[in-house]
């Protein structure tokens, strides 16, 4: 989530976000809730190198689909800069499409600035031959070959089946079509332990008041780095609360030279797509 508003901040998730490379199961992959999230944003910190007066926003996130059917995602990211040279609205609009299989991903962005189109990018990535091929059709029409790497429900998928087994901390690779769609990003997850607690903005989460959550966090690294461990810094990183049907809520977002909040101002759990 680069510039103010990249869709890497939840979806994460992308919600909001992330993956790695073993194949969801049918009985995990039932596990991901259809629901429309929406998150209240606000600065929490910010240096003077970002010239970031102040910042406030909101995210609305939808998430629908089956393992039979693919998984698709809106994501709308609006936010007010305040700073020095001046305000700003950004408005970020995401919408993707994976298969159930974890095999094709397709995406569509569309950039505003001040209520005018800024950028736009769009296409569709594949899994061939150990390798992902991402076809854009715009900004213009390219071809690019990546390294392997997971698609974001998929990503979810498997962090979800690795919390289940114990696990606290691992790498995974990950392509969610965000930036240029030119890049893997390596991301070292740590995952907590299960809490059951009320706390942060669990009231907005009233229909999951028994179900329990884990603290998450996830460190992004640009993948063709050559050191992405010890002393090197993540790109960003993103923390979050995160419920075993895949609903996230109490997100950080921590960019270097700022970081945001986003808390869950309301939940809507959706209608189930069951498979036949």
């Amino acid at each position: 989530m680069m510039p103010f508003g990249n869709a890497r901040s939840v979806v994460l998730a992308t919600l909001l976000l992330p993956l790695v490379s073993a194949a969801s199961t049918p009985a995990s992959a039932q596990s991901l809730a259809p629901h429309r999230a929406v998150y209240d944003v606000a600065l929490m910190d910010a240096s003077d190198r970002s010239g970031i007066s102040g910042m406030n926003g909101r995210i609305v996130y939808e998430f629908q689909g089956s393992a039979c059917d693919g998984y698709t995602s809106n994501f709308r990211f609006v936010t007010r800069i305040r700073s020095a040279s001046g305000n700003r609205l950004t408005d970020q609009q995401t919408s993707t499409y994976e298969d159930g299989k974890g095999e094709m991903f397709r995406f569509l962005t569309k950039s505003f600035v001040n209520e005018k189109l800024d950028r736009e990018l769009s296409g569709t990535a594949v899994h061939e031959d150990g390798s992902i091929i991402v076809t854009l059709r715009k900004p213009q029409n390219e071809e690019i070959v990546l390294g392997p790497a997971m698609f974001p429900s998929q990503h979810i998928l498997d962090l979800i089946d690795r919390a289940q087994k114990g696990e606290t901390i691992y790498e995974a690779d990950i392509f969610d079509g965000s930036e240029d769609a030119d890049r893997v990003m390596t991301t070292t997850v740590i995952i907590g332990q299960e809490k059951t607690e009320q706390e942060g903005d669990a009231e907005a989460a009233e229909a999951l008041k028994d179900d329990p959550y884990r603290n998450v966090s996830i460190s992004y690294f640009d993948a063709s780095s050559e050191d992405h461990s010890g002393e090197s810094l993540p790109e960003y990183q993103i923390a979050f609360k995160l419920y075993e049907n895949g609903v996230t809520r109490d997100l950080v977002m921590d960019y270097g030279d700022f970081a945001l909040s986003g808390k869950l101002n309301r939940l809507e759990m959706l209608p189930r797509q069951e498979c036949d």
